[in-house]
């Protein structure tokens, strides 16, 4: 039923959550020798889990995650560039926070029928 009433909104919100972790982690980590910076490709994620609904083989649980390549690699092998990682996780929040208004204007309408106004 989530699929018919939210669409494609209801994967996003979660693919895009899980996003915000894997960034905040990089995030915490910027100063961690060796750390890795990570990330979630969220057109394949989301893609899978639209396959998914579509009758495709089930994605997995969690999307796959993707090392970046850093424009300018540290000494000590830490890959996070701390300004990139912030603008991600702002354009990330900023795209949740537009999703969850959608399904929150959803929910409203529905509320709204089911009451008679």
């Amino acid at each position: 039923m989530n699929e018919t009433i939210f669409g494609i909104h209801g994967a996003a919100l979660e693919l895009r959550s899980q996003r915000m972790g894997v960034i905040a982690s990089n995030i915490a980590n910027a100063a961690t020798p060796g750390y890795k910076a990570r990330d979630i490709d969220f057109g394949a994620a989301l893609d899978a889990r639209l396959a998914e609904a579509s009758g495709a083989p089930a994605a997995p649980a969690t999307p796959d995650l993707l090392y970046r390549r850093p424009t300018m690699p540290s000494l000590d092998g830490n890959t996070v560039e701390l300004g990139r990682e912030q603008v991600a996780f702002a354009e990330n929040a900023l795209a949740y926070s537009a999703t969850l208004s959608f399904v929150q204007g959803k929910v409203n309408t529905i509320t709204r029928a089911l009451k008679g106004e």
